[in-house]
């Protein structure tokens, strides 16, 4: 039999090469590639056997909806769709320390304590350790079934030997070991390899299989991109390190929406499920501040109230900064561009910063009417009325563009106690609904009536 062939392979892309490099050629990324020595597949010859031939069924066949399995944590089951499908794989990432072995082990703790059976394996810590950690959460009466275990066949044979359970999660996919491949754990080929054996058995045995991954320096999800792609959901657990509020979105889902987020609180006790974030990301109490303006966002199917903060500045000649928190910086370049061109704001020899307050970040074009106002109220020097909350996309040509879901984001204005709004002139905007709730709608066209209500301060 020949010897296989090594070949080395980019840890970051998955990019083979016959020889090893300091840098891929395909992603640009350096010391990132590894040898690898693949399987060497038999020889085809007219003898070998043939495949079996599988079953085709018609699309209409017997079956009904797969009930789904909620863990009892609201949040989780909002971003997943209303609980995780049976046999369906997901991958949650984050940064280190941002809490995911805390939030799996809750969620699998509350699963279970609803009658399922859960088993969390974990390859980074061992038994005591987690049940250190299941103390410090109040979970140490959680009927949690706990492994340490990094090799994928020891766990394959574990789960196949009883009544499989009806959510695993495995912290992380990084440690798992197969022993069919010769390259270390965390590799390309071992997390590759690793992964398509686990979902293979999730598939087979109707498990929930939760993979905890871990994510690179850039923020990208460590290993091959073939991850993502081989799951059915991906995860993103998101937050600032120095704030207490922490994320769940949604980057992919096969059985559900991909705009959902759960909020969450990190506490001595653990993660604590916010139902209402709007009043943790707007501070009622401190009073109107210039160059404060508060967007009426929705995420998902809920509307969130969020403050965006910005701070105009007198800055060098020829090259004023641009600093952006929570939001897109080319986005704001646009805002920046149409206020000056079409309102006659001089902002362009000024520094701007700007801020998405709570640690949120936003990425719909809702957001341009607030951010517009946060700027011209910080450069008059003027608080914009502190019961207002604002939205609407802007255009190049400086008009005011409607948005989806105006009625929602004013009726949860309302329920924080706002009274006024400031919202594009289109009927999808709010309408009749939005007067009916409480609301004094003021209808705006273009942003020179925005930049109207902060008239500058007499020289």
């Amino acid at each position: 039999m020949a010897r296989a062939e090594k070949r080395y392979v980019c840890e970051a892309c998955g990019a083979s090469r016959p020889r090893w490099a300091g840098r891929c050629d395909a992603c640009g990324a350096w010391n990132s590639i590894a040898e690898e020595v693949p399987r060497t597949a038999p020889p085809r010859g007219l003898g070998q056997a043939r495949g079996r031939v599988i079953e085709l069924v018609p699309l209409d066949g017997p079956g009904g909806v797969t009930a789904r399995r909620p863990c009892g944590i609201g949040e989780i089951d909002r971003v997943v769709g209303g609980g995780f499908v049976p046999g369906s794989a997901v991958l949650l990432a984050g940064d280190p320390g941002i809490g995911k072995s805390t939030l799996l082990l809750q969620a699998a703790a509350a699963l279970a304590a609803r009658g399922g059976r859960a088993a969390y394996i974990s390859g980074e810590e061992g038994i005591e350790q987690i049940r250190m950690r299941a103390a410090r959460l109040g979970l140490s009466g959680a009927p949690l079934e706990l492994a340490a275990a990094i090799d994928v066949r020891d766990i394959a044979t574990t789960l196949e030997e009883e009544p499989p359970p009806d959510i695993v999660v495995v912290d992380s996919i990084q440690t798992m070991y197969l022993d069919t491949l010769e390259s270390a754990p965390g590799t390309v080929a071992q997390v590759r390899g690793s992964a398509q054996e686990l979902i293979r058995l999730a598939k087979r045995t109707g498990t929930v299989l939760v993979l905890v991954g871990h994510v690179t320096k850039e923020g990208q999800i460590a290993g091959p991109r073939v991850l993502e792609h081989m799951v059915d959901c991906v995860l993103y657990f998101e937050g600032e390190r120095g704030h207490q509020f922490r994320i769940v979105r949604a980057i992919k889902n096969r059985f559900g929406p991909t705009d959902e987020i759960g909020v969450f609180e990190m506490t001595d006790a653990g993660l604590v499920e916010i139902p209402n974030p709007s009043s943790l990301f707007v501070d009622p109490e401190r009073g109107p501040v210039p160059g404060a303006a508060v967007f009426a966002g929705v995420e998902g199917s809920r509307p969130v109230l969020v403050e965006i903060q910005a701070l105009v500045a007198p800055g060098p000649a020829g090259s004023p900064r641009r600093t952006v928190v929570g939001w897109d910086a080319g986005r704001l370049a646009m805002v920046l561009a149409v206020l000056e061109a079409r309102a006659g704001l001089r902002l362009s020899v000024c520094d701007v910063y700007l801020n998405v307050a709570g640690g949120l970040r936003i990425s719909e074009p809702a957001a341009d009417l607030a951010v517009a106002a946060a700027l011209a109220s910080a450069a008059a020097g003027r608080a914009l009325d502190e019961g207002a909350v604002i939205f609407g996309e802007v255009g190049l040509a400086g008009e005011v563009r409607p948005v989806s879901q105006g009625t929602a984001r004013l009726k949860e204005a309302a329920k924080l106690g706002f009274a006024r709004a400031l919202a594009p002139v289109a009927e999808n905007a709010g309408g009749e609904a939005a007067d009916g709730a409480g609301i004094a709608v003021t209808r705006l066209t273009h942003v020179r009536d925005l930049v109207a209500l902060f008239p500058a301060p007499p020289h």
